[in-house]
């Protein structure tokens, strides 16, 4: 359940669930990308109620455990229901000497929460971002590549942003210069940039 095409009197809602990257720690605008990218849709006469539900170091089992109640109280039948999710570079963190989620449930925890999700609603899911840290950096990415042929399997459209964001001279250069994980508003630029470009997106 992912191909819509906006009009400007449908009732949109969405729901952005994920992680401190969907929540937009640090940005200084206090919109991070799921901010910017629904701004640009209604500066277009897109109706839309926007919700987000990014919280920080969320892992895939805690948004597992949560989404559904959250975004069924959000998501009234007659509306239109779309989800957004984007998680995992929590789960492949290091706490205490192990992985925060090891690799299995993590994966699993994505099957699961994109298989639910789509049976219900029109459902995206954007790729967990770069890291300075390289040890963590080759975690995240396996898990990105994983992540995608999962959402491929469930024909959910799936955004990978790791490769250009590793690259990006702003992604990376603020994150180190912050707290080492989050970016600063050009990063969120960069990052809503290319969720606004993708052809999975609703609202191009």
């Amino acid at each position: 359940m992912s191909d819509h095409k906006p009009n400007a009197k449908t009732d949109h809602r969405i729901c952005f669930v994920g992680d401190s990257f969907v929540q937009g720690t640090s940005d200084p605008l206090c919109l991070g990308w799921a901010g910017r990218i629904t701004q640009d849709a209604v500066s277009r006469d897109v109706n839309i109620t926007h919700y987000n539900l990014g919280i920080r170091r969320d892992t895939s089992r805690d948004i597992a455990a949560r989404w559904e109640q959250e975004c069924a109280a959000r998501l009234p039948a007659d509306c239109e229901q779309l989800v957004v999710f984007s998680f995992g570079v929590n789960d492949s963190s290091i706490f205490e000497g192990s992985l925060r989620v090891p690799e299995e449930e993590s994966l699993a925890n994505c099957e699961r929460i994109l298989r639910s999700a789509a049976a219900r609603y029109k459902t995206l899911m954007v790729g967990p971002p770069p890291m300075p840290d390289a040890p963590h950096n080759r975690r995240v990415a396996q898990l990105d590549k994983q992540f995608a042929e999962i959402a491929a399997g469930l024909n959910v459209p799936y955004l990978s942003v790791f490769e250009v964001l590793r690259k990006d001279e702003h992604w990376l250069k603020e994150a180190i210069a912050n707290d080492f994980a989050h970016p600063g508003k050009f990063g969120y630029d960069r990052l809503a940039g290319l969720v606004r470009a993708w052809s999975g997106w609703w609202f191009r």
